[in-house]
């Protein structure tokens, strides 16, 4: 049965809640990730100009990088999955690492997750810090069989692997990838690429809406709220074929990050 609870994660519970992870990680072998960082600012490198539905996937990831390195994780969104859809569990881990008032942004970006409900000074006086979470992730969640899903991923599995080395992303698109299946393994999906096969285009809301999905609690552009509708799709869209179709669509994209492939 599909629960609407979001674990909100800070220090003082975030050890008991990766081990509850980690206990529940053998039954629940689906994962979706979602992650929430102050915009971009940087939207070209030294190629000529032109929008980032054109870069080839090295260019894409240079952007990527400069943004990524420069910026801080707002949230992480976690929501794990049993293997028929029906249970959920999801987590929201609030980070301190971002400062508003200080840090490099994109205010329009900024504005909008402060509407959404992120309280930015609560999260840089009482948030994780983000080498904490690394450990524990890196502990607890690195390297055990799960099936990663993401929408639009690339950023979402950039700022995780920035905090998990803590250091900045790899000059090559190759060692970046290299880093995402060591940590992660190989049963990564972005489902923005997965969702074409059904006819479904658009952002995460909109192929929600299509799938008349509605989001049972928590806003959008928050990461668990986000990270629960994104397994909910998954598994909306797994239901709509036999699952022998599914594995071959799966199979056809795995790895197939939305601009980086």
């Amino acid at each position: 049965m599909l629960s609407p609870e979001i674990i909100n994660v800070w220090p003082h519970n975030l050890m008991s809640e990766f081990i509850r992870i980690n206990n529940c990680a053998s039954l629940f072998p689906y994962v979706s990730i979602d992650t929430e960082f102050p915009g971009t600012v940087y939207h070209q490198t030294n190629i000529p100009r032109h929008s980032l539905e054109t870069l080839s996937p090295t260019e894409f990831y240079a952007v990527m990088k400069r943004n990524v390195d420069a910026l801080k994780l707002i949230q992480l969104g976690l929501t794990l999955s049993s293997s028929d859809g029906r249970s959920h569990c999801s987590w929201e881990f609030n980070f301190r690492d971002f400062d508003s008032d200080r840090d490099l942004q994109n205010p329009e970006s900024v504005s909008f997750l402060k509407r959404q409900g992120i309280d930015f000074l609560k999260n840089k006086q009482q948030g994780i810090e983000s080498w904490v979470f690394a450990l524990l992730f890196r502990r607890y969640i690195a390297g055990k069989e799960l099936k990663w899903a993401t929408f639009h991923g690339p950023y979402d599995l950039g700022f995780l692997i920035k905090i998990l080395t803590g250091m900045e992303l790899p000059e090559s698109l190759d060692g970046f990838m290299m880093l995402v299946r060591g940590f992660l393994g190989y049963e990564v999906y972005d489902l923005k690429n997965v969702v074409r096969v059904f006819g479904l285009g658009g952002g995460l809301e909109g192929v929600a809406r299509s799938l008349n999905l509605e989001r049972v609690t928590g806003k959008r552009h928050q990461a668990g709220s986000d990270s629960l509708m994104i397994i909910r799709v998954f598994f909306e869209l797994k239901g709509k074929c036999s699952e022998e179709e599914m594995n071959r669509v799966l199979q056809r994209f795995k790895y197939k990050l939305y601009g980086l492939s």
